[in-house]
């Protein structure tokens, strides 16, 4: 663990690293400020960094599961421990690094009696496991166990939308949690008098270890500024004609109508 003493800048807007460490493989921690800031700007980019942080990441992990000897996800198969729905579980569980761009195949192969962790998980050399040692099975008997795999880089959250159609081939889609950043919070401490007044903003970031707490900042930061980029240049006069043609109107009320729409509904209710 790493800590360093907090030391406040008054001249210019920095930003550093204050606390890090690596609880384990698949737990990282970082705390990170940044200032000085004026009166209301830190709780602006906290909670900004905050949804960036956990929505904007891409990640990678196992999506779907396939084997010709599963009859179906809550079936168990003699001679291994776990249920069908407990290694697609596991699967669920293992932390990915990568540079993919969409979509590739991994597969199981191993022969029991014996454990089958992720270091049995045989993937393209763009794919790199966190940590081997990620249980996924125990075979008790001297049995194969061969399960096709694809893994997926995106971002955010995907439930898993399970057919029929799906379970006949053996094929087993497993919900996917893209996001490496686990959890991210920020607090405002405040400090000067008057008009005086300034902020720092203190950022905690839990990474699941395929990324560093510090690589998700720096991504993070990074996906803000290309979502404000566009308001930098001039505005696009074929936009609303285009938006027309694909999408329809545009709303007509502006915030101003809806609050007093709402206001006159709350009244009537009363």
């Amino acid at each position: 663990m790493v800590r360093e003493k907090v030391t406040v800048s008054t001249r210019t807007l920095q930003w550093k690293c204050v606390e890090s460490r690596v609880d384990n493989k698949r737990l990282c921690y970082g705390r990170f400020i940044l200032s000085p800031l004026i009166k209301g700007q830190a709780d602006t980019i906290g909670i900004a960094m905050r949804r960036a942080l956990l929505g904007e990441i891409e990640g990678t992990c196992i999506t779907r599961a396939k084997s010709e000897k599963i009859p179906h996800e809550y079936s168990t198969i003699v001679g291994i421990q776990e249920s069908v729905h407990e290694i697609l579980m596991n699967l669920k569980e293992i932390g990915l690094r990568s540079n993919l761009y969409g979509t590739c195949g991994a597969f199981i192969c191993a022969r029991g009696p014996g454990y089958v962790t992720a270091q049995d998980i045989i993937s393209p050399p763009s794919v790199e496991i966190v940590d081997n040692t990620q249980h996924i099975a125990r075979l008790t008997e001297p049995i194969d166990l061969c399960i096709g795999l694809q893994i997926e880089r995106n971002r955010g959250y995907r439930y898993s939308i399970k057919r029929p159609n799906n379970f006949q081939d053996g094929s087993y889609p497993i919900d996917a949690v893209f996001m490496p950043v686990r959890n991210a919070n920020h607090s405002i401490h405040s400090y000067g008098n008057g008009n005086e007044r300034q902020e720092i903003l203190f950022l905690e970031i839990w990474t699941n270890g395929s990324l560093t707490p510090k690589e998700a900042l720096h991504e993070a930061s990074r996906n803000l500024i290309d979502l404000f980029i566009p308001f930098l240049h001039g505005e696009e006069e074929t936009l609303h004609l285009e938006y027309n043609r694909h999408k329809g109107t545009l709303p007509p009320l502006t915030f101003h109508d809806r609050l007093a729409k709402l206001r006159k509904n709350k009244k009537k209710e009363n």
